[in-house]
């Protein structure tokens, strides 16, 4: 708690202080009303001392209302510094910890447990500090008049104080718990909106929207969990005062008539014991603050605690593309994703000088995509070496690896927002001139030319209003952008439409004549073009080679091409897009005869 609120502890210090200054301003209220009532009793003037009681009010009034506003803003400032920290965390986890994390649970640590943050650390720490003065200097005040009635006054708080205390663990797990629901709002929400069309074409908005709100009707019975024990807290103090208030009533009622005390002794007493509400109040707040704030931070920290990317941003400020094409080399890589499971690469081993085009063929959970995933140090190998242009990956500064890569993964994703945005997403420094000569080189000169905004038209969440062979073609030209000495595709033509596929292999080809190009492939008409073909089945290597010599060579590698690769490479019509494509019906594909 102290780390976030120690970067605004002045701010906090000064609220403070206003704060303590209005309460001194109304502290000193009853000791005005017991002047005022001995005036009375003595026929004496009363003026000066009602300008100065209403004074007081008004002073006191300002004084807290300019301290509440400077704490209210530090406490925004305080939500906002942790979402800073979080979100720049967040987008530097390593990817096995964002595989075993839901991205809906991550989201509401951002949002709503940040938002708990303001009770915690700025209203929690004022209201026990200035309470517990303010609680303190009425004592001692009410001391000074009569030790009799504070001892009344004593006994009743303390009595209904300690059922108080009982209260505060219930109300932090009950905020917890209601937290952890919320969280799975989010996640139920995010699954739901990332598979839409897919949750629509299965009818399954019913039973989806039940599962939210379950989730929400969990954070409702915790919330209101909660706010019930709050209530008993917020119930005791006034319970606590109202039977002080008679106690010191009858008790000091009988002092003044035995003449123990005054009866201008016994209006102040009462008014200091009203007086004490406040206080009192605040350090309740106080407590049950604590309790609703402790149960944010923890799954904050939980979220600050998962494994982090190393980056060095003085390595960010001096990334370079560097010269020519890298070469990539295996050395008896083994690599398993977690130690509960088995593992993926068995001692795998290749050699990629570069450039050229390498593909990689085999089954299906051969460890292709895997390949991918260690050379860009999305995981780390368990074991053997990875070498790009001859230094071990893990000695690259990441930031420098990764700008030397252009990967389009096997889904093509697309991101909410224009075409612009998602193309210059990896070289935001493009020029206009590199952005056109893209289009061109990914065939998508002719899509942006027929939209009416063209490089400014919105694709949707996730580029719903794109065809699937549009997204890949704009992840294509995104990769190709950021100017690449190594170019990663997985299986990045399988959604394409035969005339754009037959037009973008012969780029990527092009391509391959300058830079280092690595290609899952799973069509005969792409393998064939390679230059060396790495064929894997069940994490090993078995085979590496042309085309022709693989053949003769690999039975494995001859089987695939005499069926999964034939049928693969075969044109047909391409399938129904997932959305509707934004250039209108795809081109009509050649005869498959004619092919």
């Amino acid at each position: 708690m102290y780390r976030h609120f120690r970067p605004h502890r002045a701010a906090v210090a000064f609220g403070a202080l206003l704060t303590l200054i209005g309460a001194a301003s109304a502290l000193a209220q009853p000791l005005a009303a017991k002047a005022l009532v001995d005036r009375l009793g003595a026929d004496g003037s009363i003026t000066g001392i009602l300008v100065l009681l209403t004074a007081l009010v008004v002073l006191g009034t300002v004084i807290e209302s300019f301290g509440a506003y400077v704490l209210e803003r530090t406490a925004e400032s305080v939500v906002l510094a942790a979402r800073r920290t979080l979100i720049g965390r967040l987008l530097r986890l390593r990817l096995p910890e964002v595989e075993r994390t839901q991205p809906g649970d991550l989201m509401s640590r951002v949002t709503s447990d940040t938002t708990l943050l303001r009770a915690v650390t700025t209203q929690s720490v004022v209201s026990a500090a200035s309470g517990g003065l303010t609680f303190l200097a009425t004592i001692v005040l009410m001391a000074l008049m009569d030790p009799v009635l504070l001892g009344v006054t004593l006994g009743v708080i303390v009595l209904i104080g300690g059922a108080v205390s009982l209260v505060m663990p219930k109300i932090a797990q009950a905020t917890r718990r209601a937290q952890e629901a919320v969280g799975t709002i989010s996640t139920a929400l995010e699954r739901a909106f990332g598979a839409f069309r897919t949750l629509k074409a299965s009818g399954a908005e019913r039973r989806e929207a039940e599962a939210v709100r379950e989730a929400a009707q969990d954070a409702w019975r915790h919330g209101v969990r909660a706010a019930k024990w709050e209530s008993v807290a917020w119930s005791s103090v006034g319970l606590s005062v109202q039977v002080s208030f008679l106690a010191v009533l009858g008790i000091g009622g009988a002092r003044v008539a035995s003449g123990a005390i005054s009866i201008s002794t016994l209006v102040a007493f009462l008014l200091f014991l009203f007086y004490l509400i406040d206080p009192v109040s605040r350090l309740v707040e106080a407590a049950s603050q604590y309790q609703v704030g402790s149960a944010a931070i923890a799954r904050i920290v939980q979220a600050e605690r998962l494994e982090t990317e190393e980056t060095d941003p003085a390595a960010e400020q001096a990334v370079g593309q560097g010269d020519g094409p890298a070469s990539v080399v295996f050395e008896d890589v083994t690599f398993r994703y977690r130690d509960d499971l088995p593992h993926v690469h068995h001692g795998v081993s290749f050699d990629v000088p570069g450039p050229g085009m390498t593909a990689f063929v085999g089954p299906s959970g051969a460890g292709k995509t895997t390949v991918f995933g260690l050379i860009e140090r999305f995981y780390e190998a368990t074991g053997g070496r990875i070498l790009v242009d001859g230094k071990d990956v893990r000695e690259w500064p990441l930031p420098e690896l990764r700008a030397a890569i252009g990967y389009v993964e096997q889904d093509a994703p697309v991101l909410a927002g224009t075409l612009r945005e998602n193309l210059l997403f990896a070289a935001p420094d493009a020029t206009d001139a590199e952005v056109r000569e893209v289009l061109v080189r990914a065939r998508l000169d002719g899509v942006i030319e027929r939209l009416p905004e063209g490089l400014e038209t919105v694709v949707g969440h996730r580029g719903s209003k794109l065809s699937g062979g549009e997204r890949q073609r704009v992840a294509i030209a995104r990769a190709l952008l950021r100017k690449p000495r190594l170019l990663l595709l997985d299986e990045a033509t399988s959604q394409l439409d035969a005339v754009n596929e037959l037009a973008l292999r012969d780029v990527v080809t092009e391509v391959s004549r300058e830079v280092t190009v690595l290609v899952v492939a799973h069509r005969l008409s792409t393998v064939m073009l390679a230059d060396r073909i790495v064929v894997m089945d069940a994490g090993k290597v078995r085979a590496t080679g042309t085309h022709a010599e693989l053949v003769a060579s690999d039975p494995l590698y001859g089987e695939l091409a005499a069926t999964q690769f034939l049928a693969a490479s075969t044109p047909t019509p391409a399938s129904p897009p997932a959305a509707k494509s934004l250039s209108g019906p795809a081109p009509t594909p050649p005869d498959p005869g004619s092919a």
